[in-house]
């Protein structure tokens, strides 16, 4: 689950940094029934401001209240759940970077010593991660304990293991 919102990976016009950070803050400005807004970001080097794009030249009428509302209330939940969109990064060229922004909620460890164990991982963002990482950090393994049980037959799930993941999976770990 997300802690904070995540860095935003985009080349700075004042000194070359790439990294800025959310705060939550959008700017929207009016042309007479047309409007444009913006999620401001700052750069995490010289504190320069950018606009990354939300809406442009949209007729009010398009536009639903509740979100209009939520912009001019500079509402975090809404800067997060539109930094996820990918027609948002895709429209101003950004990536993210999750790196020490989302937490491992495992439940307990009460599970650990049974002999089979089926688990079930939900995300409550769609955080890119490594799933024989999260595996290991979950289980108390070591990551090349959890490859070596892929490879053994005794770690198995509908979903390939190998690359990033950031949607929900299964898995059935057998000691």
């Amino acid at each position: 689950m997300p802690t904070c919102l995540p860095t935003v990976l985009r080349r700075c016009h004042t000194c070359a940094s790439e990294r800025f950070r959310a705060n939550g803050r959008f700017r929207v400005n009016a042309h007479h029934k047309l409007l444009d807004a913006w999620l401001l970001v700052l750069c995490t080097d010289c504190g320069n401001t950018a606009k990354l794009t939300v809406l442009e030249r949209t007729n009010v009428r398009c536009v639903r209240p509740e979100l209009l509302d939520r912009m001019h209330a500079n509402d975090p939940d809404l800067a997060a759940e539109l930094l996820q969109e990918p027609a948002l990064q895709r429209r101003n060229r950004t990536a993210l970077d999750w790196d020490g922004a989302w937490r491992l909620d495992t439940g307990g460890t009460d599970h650990l010593d049974r002999e089979v164990i089926d688990v079930s991982v939900r995300f409550a963002a769609r955080i890119p991660v490594r799933p024989v990482w999260l595996i290991a950090a979950g289980c108390g393994l070591s990551r090349a304990e959890v490859e070596r049980l892929v490879t053994d037959g005794k770690l198995v799930s509908a979903v390939r293991l190998g690359g990033r993941l950031s949607g929900d999976f299964t898995f059935t770990l057998k000691r």
